[in-house]
């Protein structure tokens, strides 16, 4: 598999795009397109923690902070664990990783940025405030709140629910996540209505779950306008990076793609 084009190409969200006219937003679900990367890693890998050259990793990350019209420096980036934990950003210090799921700021010039290989990558952006969130949102950090604590955050300098808008990006789809009983109780414990999330599985005793329709939801539910991007990265091994689809074929490692957000400088500089 050999992944053309030079420079990256993020995939885009109308819903932010329509956000400032003066292109004050700007955003990107940036896929396999325009990295360096070779063999099992071949495209634009950005995760720090897979065992993909440093070198190239580093190149790949800053071809994404170009993109925006910025330097590295200017782009940050959190240790994900799976949790509900958000990191307020102001500055750009590569050497600071704080352990953490999502990540808002009110700073122009600063990329945040999270990485997926199926979770969800979800940007928020209040456009009159002027700040901006993005969110990695796995099941269990979708579960345990991860996308109402960026919200929360977000309301810490100065955004309004009812002002945020956020897309869910490209994740993995119903048809290719399935899960295991335990998943399902695990659910349905909490709330016997999360039985819509789910549909039976070929397999006895397993279903297929609808992530991305449940993180949606969640997001409606705290007031938001929000959307959906219809890519999976399962299905899609051209365009996206899969940890799923790298487990089932057995492969050592996978990559990362980013999703991230920056607050421009210059409102009236050219479009991205």
């Amino acid at each position: 598999m050999t992944v053309e084009g030079n420079a990256p190409a993020p995939v885009r969200s109308a819903l932010l795009d329509g956000l400032s006219p003066d292109n004050r937003i700007a955003h990107g679900f940036f896929n396999r397109a325009g990295g360096v990367s070779k063999g099992l890693y071949n495209g634009l890998n950005v995760g720090l923690g897979s065992k993909d050259d440093r070198a190239d990793i580093i190149e790949n990350r800053t071809r994404v902070s170009r993109w925006f019209g910025l330097d590295l420096d200017r782009l940050v980036t959190v240790h994900q664990v799976h949790s509900p934990r958000v990191h307020i950003a102001t500055s750009g210090n590569r050497a600071e990783r704080p352990e953490a799921d999502a990540l808002v700021t009110g700073t122009p010039g600063l990329v945040i940025g999270v990485l997926t290989a199926d979770c969800g990558p979800v940007l928020f952006a209040d456009a009159e405030a002027g700040v901006i969130g993005a969110a990695h949102a796995g099941w269990r950090g979708a579960f345990d709140g991860v996308l109402e604590s960026t919200i929360e955050a977000m309301q810490q300098l100065g955004a309004k629910p009812a002002r945020i808008v956020a897309t869910l990006g490209p994740s993995i789809s119903q048809e290719n996540y399935e899960v295991g009983p335990e998943f399902v109780d695990r659910f349905l414990a909490r709330d016997a209505a999360h039985d819509t999330y789910f549909k039976a599985s070929s397999r006895p005793g397993h279903a297929l779950f609808d992530l991305r329709q449940y993180t949606v939801d969640r997001l409606l539910k705290a007031g938001l306008r929000s959307e959906m991007l219809p890519d999976c990265t399962y299905a899609d091994e051209q365009a996206w990076y899969s940890y799923r689809r790298s487990t089932h074929r057995n492969e050592p490692d996978y990559g990362r793609q980013i999703s991230a957000i920056a607050i421009k400088e210059d409102a009236h500089g050219p479009a991205f």
